[in-house]
């Protein structure tokens, strides 16, 4: 599990890439998303809410743990 306040880098490299935030607890539900188009950047923060982020779309994340490219749709 992610350490509470640690941040993420997203830069879409397209339009329309979806960043969706899950929250923690026994039921993981959907509590905040975000369409980003090409070139733009989101910092994202897991907090006490936020134990999950989701990218639909072709994007760079940024991590303590490294750099990803996702190339996918």
């Amino acid at each position: 599990m992610a350490q509470t306040n640690e941040y993420i880098v997203i830069k879409a490299k397209e339009d329309g890439v979806n960043v969706i935030g899950l929250t923690r607890g026994s039921d993981t539900r959907f509590h905040h998303s975000e369409k980003l188009d090409k070139n733009e950047i989101m910092i994202a923060q897991f907090t006490e809410h936020t134990s999950a982020i989701k990218i639909r779309g072709k994007a760079t994340v940024q991590t303590a743990h490294g750099e990803m490219d996702n190339d996918s749709k």
